[in-house]
């Protein structure tokens, strides 16, 4: 009996350490969803105006103030220098430039824009923007690209040392951007490096843009105040400021995309600015499309004890209490509706949990048909490497791992052909 019972133990030991192994969990089918078309009095929410009037709102201060905390109303006085301009780049097929955007009259305050456009057109282009890990010159080998000069959460990855780019970090996330497809396909590119906003390092809060807009005394983000992700989603808005004053871009047909936690940067964004035509969210799971109830993959207290800058510090007072959080992210997914949006997964990356991230946007489609259009037709997640979305919401689940690939690019471009063009 008592050889049954160890080996019983050790087989339950050995199944432990094997789905840790696989950072694979058993979640939550229970969850309840909170609604999306009743408002918070009880109202039914029966049509778009109503949406518009009263829910959207309501979600969106939800949002605000328990998950990403309120953006500031301050208006901080841009400006934009012109850096560089090369209009034979890329082998002639595009002009590059490079646009530095001031926050302040202390200059340390300061984003990169660098923006591809293709040269086989004229007319205004409709544009992807999106913020990026590794600095602009990670992008693309192109040598006329400026290195940052910032710091990064690299330390000895190929081609940065001590945190900071050397001239060997030039294209080495050009994976992730096919920049040359995408100028084929008609479309423009501007990115931004997201620590040029504020470091993605814990207690960076006044490394980055935060303190222009703390008030008199103030040290330090308040608990309904944004984390980073917000900071990054309101440069976002910024690079938007600017490029509608480039005549060369068609500013309504700009599309925000990001990755992981710059998926949930880009939702975020196209949440709060209905500039946006068209966001992007790539594996971008908790804290970005996945719904959090399901408890599936990262969690709320996982992502707040790794990453505790990310989101305010409001967020935190639902470690374990998923259920009492007054909003999931199909509502985020919501927030954007009637513009499209394309929700992307990967199938080894469950820590983003692809079937959350899926049903979210399932669920979004509710609010799109009080505008008339269609989302996605089947509460079953499609199988690997089969897009799917003929209305205004699509989706894909990609083979492989966590990461921005060729094969999401091409997703986004058909998408995009059909959505912008």
């Amino acid at each position: 009996m008592i050889s049954k019972i160890f080996a019983g133990v050790l087989l339950s030991l050995a199944i432990t350490f094997a789905l840790k192994a696989q950072t694979f969990e058993i979640p939550d089918t229970t969850y309840q969803l909170p609604p999306l078309l009743k408002s918070q009095s009880g109202k039914a929410i029966l049509t778009a105006k109503d949406w518009e009037k009263n829910r959207r709102r309501e979600i969106l201060s939800l949002f605000a103030n328990n998950v990403y905390g309120k953006t500031p109303s301050k208006k901080l006085p841009l400006r934009f220098e012109v850096l560089e301009v090369s209009p034979s780049a890329l082998y002639g097929t595009a002009t590059r430039k490079q646009v530095r955007v001031y926050f302040s009259n202390d200059e340390k305050y300061y984003m990169d824009i660098l923006m591809y456009l293709p040269n086989n057109t004229d007319k205004p282009v409709p544009l992807f923007l999106g913020l990026n890990f590794g600095g602009n010159q990670a992008i693309n080998a192109d040598h006329g690209i400026l290195v940052s000069k910032r710091w990064f959460r690299y330390d000895k990855s190929k081609g940065y040392s001590n945190h900071y780019a050397t001239e060997a970090s030039r294209g080495t996330d050009a994976a992730a951007w096919p920049v040359e497809e995408i100028i084929k396909r008609g479309y423009g590119l501007a990115t931004v490096y997201y620590g040029d906003l504020q470091p993605d390092s814990s207690n960076s809060a006044n490394g980055g843009i935060a303190p222009l807009f703390y008030k008199k005394g103030q040290t330090m983000p308040v608990p309904d105040e944004w984390g980073a992700i917000g900071v990054w989603a309101w440069g976002l808005s910024r690079a938007m400021d600017y490029l509608q004053t480039d005549h060369a871009v068609n500013a309504k047909k700009i599309a925000v995309i990001g990755h992981s936690r710059l998926g949930k940067t880009a939702l975020w964004a196209g949440a709060q600015d209905k500039r946006f035509a068209f966001v992007i969210s790539n594996d971008s799971g908790e804290g970005g499309a996945a719904i959090t109830r399901r408890k599936y993959g990262e969690t709320i207290t996982k992502i707040n004890t790794a990453f505790p800058h990310w989101f305010c510090n409001n967020y935190k007072s639902y470690n374990d209490r998923e259920d009492e959080l007054p909003v999931d992210y199909h509502e985020l997914i919501a927030l954007i509706a009637p513009r499209p949006v394309y929700v992307a997964s990967a199938s080894e990356d469950q820590w983003a949990d692809p079937t959350g991230e899926y049903l979210s946007a399932w669920h979004a489609g509710e609010v799109y048909k009080l505008y008339g259009l269609a989302g996605l037709t089947n509460i079953t997640p499609p199988s690997i490497n089969t897009p799917v979305g003929n209305g205004s919401i699509g989706y894909h689940l990609r083979e492989g791992v966590h990461a921005m690939t060729y094969y999401d690019w091409q997703q986004y471009l058909n998408f995009a052909d059909r959505e912008l063009k």
